[in-house]
């Protein structure tokens, strides 16, 4: 088996699974990108197999510490693995993240299970090169009886990977209607957001949802309205949801709609709402900030925490007295601490002063590994303000 030779004091080193190219020391061998690889220190000790793509600033995704290679029995054991993981929870019972990528040893394969439909995502070129075989698996594993591609993820650029979406194996279903936080919303799974739904705040729609009974809520950044909606069932005196997309602005009036509840929507762009709210003196009872990602990579980290800083400072100025603030970011370049400083250096600048009441995180479909930090993106937090600070 061809191979790569990594540097002393490379990340794999200390238990992670990942080596980039600057980590190479050397080559050997003629690997192609796409095939599996051996992993060797500098005293040719065997440190596991790995998929590998020159292409990539990423070069090498540790699989295996054994040698392992690529076929029907590693994926239907994985596969199995993970599944039997999320049914020990429960997670079975609603839409679910089967399969994450490196946190169930399938690095690049995303696999979420919508009632019968699975939804694949190919995002490295080995598991790219595989995916007729993976669909089939899944398929077979996960009792369902259609899986779909959404390979239209920004991310397989770095891989040298086109962006492709559609139908794969089974019969052809695109929807599935479901229920969270007593509202019911359907995911379209070829065109919604990610896989057809944002599947990783499921649990905290019903968590912040609990504060908001009487409140005047805002929710901004709010996709297609999960928190929106959650907290108009759960008895807020007013909703106002604001997204900057139209699609998405029309498919949370739908929601609405088809639930009986009653919020505003607005298509706004939320840095300068709040921006122009706050000079008016808008108050809310309860604001929510779930933004997507401000930092796409190590270089945008500095950017991020400016972006944090300042909706920190907008929110905190129009909470009202005692008021709740729900606050998210799924970057994995920010770790809690930053983000949470970044949140108390917006209340600084704002003379507010913020009590934690919980912290949130991702659900138990996306699970952490302590090892690789970067599994571990999303973190969220539920805080009320101080009056009289």
């Amino acid at each position: 088996m061809s191979g790569i030779i990594v540097k002393p004091r490379s990340r794999i080193l200390h238990g992670h699974d990942w080596v980039f190219s600057s980590e190479i020391l050397k080559i050997y061998g003629k690997p192609e990108n796409g095939t599996v690889i051996s992993i060797k220190d500098g005293k040719d000790k065997f440190l596991g197999s790995a998929i590998y793509n020159a292409a990539s600033h990423l070069s090498a995704r540790r699989f295996s510490r054994q040698r392992q290679g690529l076929d029907r029995d590693f994926f239907f054991r994985r596969i199995r693995m993970a599944w039997e993981y999320r049914k020990s929870f429960g997670l079975d019972k609603r839409p679910c993240r089967a399969v994450w990528s490196e946190s169930d040893g399938l690095p690049g394969i995303i696999i979420d299970r919508y009632g019968d439909t699975a939804v694949l995502q190919t995002l490295t070129l080995a598991m790219d090169l595989q995916k007729t075989e993976i669909a089939e698996v899944a398929a077979e594993v996960l009792g369902v009886k259609c899986v779909l591609e959404r390979n239209d993820a920004s991310g397989r650029a770095a891989e040298g990977l086109p962006l492709v979406s559609g139908h794969l194996w089974g019969e052809k279903i695109f929807s599935h209607p479901f229920e969270v936080a007593g509202v019911r919303f359907e995911a379209n799974l070829l065109e919604g957001q990610k896989t057809g739904f944002y599947l990783d705040q499921l649990d905290s729609y019903a968590e912040v949802a609990a504060f908001a009974q009487g409140r005047r809520v805002l929710d901004c950044f709010s996709n297609q309205g999960g928190f929106a909606l959650a907290c108009a069932r759960a008895g807020a005196s007013e909703v106002k949801a604001l997204e900057s997309a139209e699609d998405a602005c029309t498919k949370i009036a739908a929601n609405a709609k088809s639930n009986s509840l009653s919020l505003t929507v607005e298509k706004r762009d939320v840095f300068e709402y709040l921006r122009k709210a706050e000079k008016h003196g808008e108050q809310w009872d309860m604001i929510i900030l779930d933004p997507p990602s401000f930092a796409r990579g190590k270089t945008g980290v500095s950017g991020a925490a400016s972006g944090y800083r300042e909706i920190h400072l907008r929110a905190a100025r129009m909470l009202s007295p005692n008021g709740i603030l729900a606050t998210f970011s799924c970057s994995h370049h920010i770790d809690e601490a930053d983000f949470l400083r970044a949140a108390a250096d917006g209340f600084l600048d704002a003379s507010r002063t913020f009590r934690l009441l919980k912290k949130l995180q991702q659900p138990l479909d996306h699970p952490v590994l302590l090892h690789i930090p970067e599994t571990c993106y999303l973190k969220g937090a539920i805080l009320q303000m101080m009056p009289g600070r």
